[in-house]
Parts: C-alpha cells; sequence; structure tokens
C-alpha cells in the first residue's frame, strides 16, 4: 500500500506546484500513469517481454567485450589486457576510466551511426505517435519526449529545434521536464555494465525505466504547467546529420568522446567534494556511534520518500542515502555506491525500485547542462528556459519515484 500513497503523494506535490490548478487535463494525467502501468506489466510480467530481457543483457556482455578489445589494443593491461604480474588481490586492476567508461565512445559511434541509417528516427517516431495517441499531446513534443528515451537532453530537443521557437510554455518546461526524467542511450549500456552483477538483466531493467519515465514525466509536467495554447503538431525530425556512414562513425566517437572527458571530470570533482565534506563532518559529534557522513544526512532525509514509494523501513536509509547521492551529485555516483553495497544492504524487491527511481538525469549538474544546451538551441526563449530551470528538475525528480512507486506495487 505504501506505493499507492507514494503515488498520490508525489502527485499531489506536482498539483500543489501547479500555475493554474483548475485547467489540469486529467485525461493527460489517467491516460499517462496508464501507459506507465501497461510497460511495466509487459516488460516485467509478460513471458515474450521478459525473454528479452535476456537477449538484452547479452548486448551488455557483447558491448563489453568489444570495448576490451579496443581498450586492451590501445592500453594494455590498463585497459583489460592480460596482466604482466599476478594480481594479489582479486579486482584490483580495474580501471573504470579505461576500461568501463571507453565504452560510451562505441555507443556514441553505433547511435550515430543508426542515426544516419534513419534507424533510430523511425524507432523515435514510432515512441512518439504512442505517446500522442494515448495522451493527446502535440506531435512536436511527442518526437522530443520519444527521443529522451534514446538521445541525451539535449540531443533530443535537436529534433524538434525548429519548433522550439513557437512552442507553448507548458510544451517547453514538457520537454525539459522529459530530458530530465529520462537517460541517454550512451549511458544505458554503461550504468547496466556497472549494475548486471548486482541485478539479473540490468541492461532491460533500465532501458525500462527510461521508457516509463517518459510518460511519467509528462504526467507531471502536465500538472505542474498545464496546457492552456493550441499545440504544436509538427512531427519532422530535423539534427545532426552525416556524409557517410564513415562520417557518422567519426561524429559519433568525437561527442562520445566530449562526454568521456565531461564524465571523468565531473567524478573526480564530486567524489573529492562529497569526501571534503564527510572530513568536515567528522569534527562533529557521533551520532548514534557512528560518525555523521553526507551518505548518512541523505539518507535521513529521503528515508521518508522512499519509503512511500515501496522500501521497507529498515531499508529505508541505505535506499535514501542512493536517492540523495544521485539528486545531490549524480545518478553515475549512486548506481557506483548501489553496485558496491553488501548484498544484503537491500531486499530484491527494494534493488528494482531503486534502479528505476535512480534511473534519470534529474540532478543539479545536469540541470546546468540543459538549460545550457537548450538555450543555444532556443537562445530567444533563454530566460524562460532558466527561469523553469528548478520545476523542471522537481518534475524529473518526481517522474522518476513514480515510476519506482509503480514498479515497487507490480
Amino acid at each position: 500500500m505504501n506505493g499507492i500513497a507514494g503515488m498520490a503523494v508525489l502527485l499531489a506535490v506536482a498539483w500543489l506546484m501547479s500555475e493554474k490548478r483548475q485547467i489540469i487535463s486529467w485525461r493527460t494525467v489517467l491516460a499517462g500513469i496508464a501507459v506507465q502501468v501497461l510497460i511495466a506489466l509487459l516488460m516485467l510480467k509478460v513471458a515474450p517481454f521478459r525473454g528479452m530481457f535476456m537477449g538484452l543483457n547479452s548486448c551488455v556482455v557483447a558491448m563489453e567485450d568489444a570495448t576490451k578489445a579496443g581498450t586492451s589494443f590501445v592500453f594494455g593491461y590498463l585497459g583489460g589486457g592480460p596482466l604482466p604480474f599476478t594480481e594479489l588481490k582479486p579486482g584490483s586492476s580495474f580501471s573504470l576510466a579505461f576500461q568501463s567508461l571507453p565504452m560510451i565512445l562505441v555507443i556514441g559511434a553505433l547511435t550515430s551511426l543508426l542515426y544516419y541509417w534513419r534507424i533510430l528516427p523511425k524507432i523515435v517516431l514510432g515512441f512518439s505517435w504512442i505517446l500522442r495517441k494515448s495522451m493527446g499531446i502535440g506531435g512536436a513534443l511527442g518526437v522530443a519526449a520519444a527521443g529522451c528515451i534514446f538521445l541525451g537532453m539535449v540531443e533530443s530537443p535537436m529534433l524538434i529545434r525548429p519548433y522550439l521557437k513557437q512552442m507553448t510554455r507548458s510544451e517547453l518546461f514538457a520537454v525539459m521536464a522529459t530530458g530530465l526524467s529520462c537517460i541517454a542511450g550512451t549511458m544505458l549500456v554503461l550504468y547496466a555494465t556497472l549494475l548486471h552483477q548486482v541485478i539479473p538483466d540490468a541492461l532491460g531493467h533500465i532501458l525500462t525505466a527510461s521508457i516509463i519515465h517518459a510518460p511519467a514525466a509528462l504526467v507531471i509536467a502536465s500538472i505542474m504547467i498545464p496546457e492552456s495554447e493550441p499545440q504544436t503538431m509538427g512531427t519532422e525530425i530535423s539534427g545532426y546529420e552525416a556524409g557517410s556512414a564513415m562520417d557518422a562513425i567519426s561524429k559519433g566517437t568525437s561527442d562520445g568522446l566530449k562526454l568521456l572527458f565531461n564524465i571523468v571530470a565531473i567524478l573526480i570533482v564530486f567524489v573529492a567534494l562529497v569526501k571534503l565534506v564527510n572530513i568536515a563532518l567528522c569534527e562533529l559529534p557521533d551520532f548514534k556511534g557512528t560518525p555523521i557522513t553526507l551518505e548518512r544526512l541523505l539518507g535521513m532525509l529521503m528515508a521518508p520518500i522512499v519509503w512511500l514509494i515501496g522500501v521497507p523501513w529498515s531499508e529505508a536509509g541505505t535506499a535514501g542515502s542512493l536517492m540523495g547521492v544521485k539528486v545531490v551529485l549524480n545518478e553515475f555516483l549512486a548506481y557506483m555506491q548501489f553496485a558496491s553495497l553488501p548484498e544484503t544492504a537491500l531486499s530484491p524487491r527494494s534493488k528494482i525500485i531503486m534502479i528505476y527511481s535512480m534511473c534519470s538525469f534529474a540532478n543539479f549538474g545536469s540541470l546546468g547542462i540543459l538549460i545550457g544546451g537548450m538555450g543555444t538551441l532556443c537562445p530567444e526563449r533563454r530566460e524562460e528556459i532558466a527561469s523553469m530551470g528548478i520545476k523542471a528538475l522537481i518534475a524529473g525528480v518526481l517522474a522518476s519515484l513514480m515510476t519506482g512507486a509503480i514498479v515497487g506495487l507490480i
């Protein structure tokens, strides 16, 4: 029952923050929730769709092997090649920067190639059609929301760049909220590699989470800033183009390299900042016999929230800490901490809830990237985009938590 109560609280928070409560389209809200539940049921309970999870898990292993072939060729044993010495402690030779993160380059190249071959745009248009028909949203918003499932929060608005100037305030906010509630395709496989030892079929769960987050974000956005103007109906996809398949691979690799350097820099700085905060907190008296840390403080703050979406209270402190790290810092650090937890720290059901709840870009760092990116794409509305930033971040958090609550109930 906690999950149902949690969904009610999340929707109530969105309603309290609404700009125009009297014109909320409850048809859109109910349709969006129904789409979430339907997708979750199909992917988690129906045998043929469940079988897809095993296939996706095989994709993760294939991507790991392919990336390892490249990194070991370039970096030798640092990249996962044969060790020239005896490893005294199992796993001590693993290097995140030289073995796992380079997968971003491979995924970036493949994404660009699929876009050049017009495979990815067709998939995006298919999901856009489903969202438009089920939730009654405009075509331009449908394309952007569907794009967020596979592309990044800045890349998906590029698909509808010609429409950004004319989109309504509600639609523009929904694009921002959806971008923060999903994750990029380049990150899907990377997170799955971090988690596949902890959760069977991790990629299937993460992909399902990103799909479900799209209608969830549209639900929350339609409550917080309801539509009061004619919708933008265009569905023509734009975006980066390439002259050939090799040019597409080259551009995708270049884009992936920028993302790789950005992630490495963010991880170094954020981990260092967390350590500095914890060093300062060590000067405070112990609380209940153990030192106060940033993770414990975030756990205490977020524990009631994760309890509401279905995590048992005995595990809420641990789960709340993960959710706090995800919102305040980023989801990468949260997933890394999740993967390093003792096996008994969270029950299997709590692990599933947290995988879905943490699977989004809804954090302060990503918000800055989103505002900067969309402001560049549509400079005429940069001030309006910035003014809706914090609200979009809250919408992204509420949407991912709602998905966690639904999955917990199923």
